[in-house]
């Protein structure tokens, strides 16, 4: 469609009027060209026309620098969540190293404190580990990876670091199973360290309690006593440490005191053990609470 003369651009008419038009302004822009080229005149004005013009240059980037922004931003987010969950699998570890190493170190521990007994016992002892307990309140057994492949026999003594703990009463080719001196049926004879004064300490089917019955009323005897084996009935060697008294007082008839000890050796704690070896052995059944009735008679016999 043919555009009507009237309605052309004035500037790109045709016809001469148009032209000289057009090159007059071509002139006078090259003129200032040449001249703010030459002496700076219009730096002034761009400096003006900038800062007007500033405002829709921001404008305009607005959207790319918002779009940006959050693409940074995820991106961010995503990667601290990844270098968190780095860190926290990091640390767990770390705690579960440290944790092995508490557990080790206890270990090394409780091994360093079995050597030096066995240094200053000056005994033959064989070492053993636990690796099942049964402590319900009318069983205390323990079983240890030794039997009679590894020359363990029934009616041994085990202690401790700290004390005697109990006596082997079944070995079987790989292990044995030993009864605590906690169980209910156990009797071991013992005297009081500060007096001499013998009797025999019972289990009570508490791991941190040992019963002594049937005490003459004259005995002197009290909280804090410390308890040793006696030796009688050849079972336990004498002299090692049993308990310490805890509480004494009457029985319910009033005619004897009875009194309560807490055992020396870590019933509860102990991994690991040491089997007496060069020890004499009697004949017949390990020292339950029908020998203690034997023991009690032979002391009562011989006087406290």
């Amino acid at each position: 469609m043919a555009i009507a003369r009237d309605k052309a651009a004035t500037l790109f008419a045709e016809g001469g009027a148009s032209t000289l038009r057009l090159i007059l302004y071509l002139a006078a822009a090259i003129t200032l060209m040449v001249l703010d080229h030459r002496g700076h005149y219009l730096q002034g004005l761009r400096r003006a026309a900038s800062v007007v013009v500033e405002p829709a240059y921001r404008l305009a980037g607005l959207p790319a620098q918002v779009a940006r922004a959050t693409r940074d931003a995820v991106a961010t987010q995503h990667q601290l969540v990844d270098e968190n969950r780095a860190l926290r699998e990091q640390l767990l570890l770390a705690q579960a190293r440290l944790n092995r190493l508490d557990a080790l170190l206890a270990q090394n521990e409780r091994l360093k404190a079995l050597l030096d007994a066995q240094h200053d016992l000056g005994l033959a002892v064989q070492f053993a580990h636990l690796v099942d307990v049964d402590l319900d309140p009318f069983r205390h057994r323990v079983v240890l990876d030794v039997g009679t492949g590894q020359g363990a026999m029934v009616g041994q003594p085990i202690i401790d670091a700290h004390g005697i703990m109990g006596q082997l009463v079944e070995v079987l080719p790989n292990t044995s199973v030993a009864m605590l001196i906690t169980d209910p049926a156990h009797a071991i004879p013992v005297r009081v360290e500060r007096t001499g004064l013998r009797a025999i300490a019972y289990g009570s089917g508490a791991t941190d309690r040992l019963e002594l019955r049937d005490i003459p009323r004259s005995a002197d005897i009290k909280a804090g006593d410390k308890l040793l084996s006696s030796g009688l009935g050849g079972r336990f060697p004498a002299g090692f440490p049993v308990g310490t008294i805890d509480t004494v007082g009457p029985d319910a008839n009033g005619l004897f005191l009875v009194a309560s000890a807490h055992p020396a050796a870590a019933l509860d704690r102990s991994g690991e053990v040491l089997l007496l070896q060069d020890q004499p052995q009697p004949y017949g059944p390990p020292a339950t609470l029908a020998g203690a009735a034997a023991a009690t008679a032979t002391t009562s016999q011989g006087g406290p």
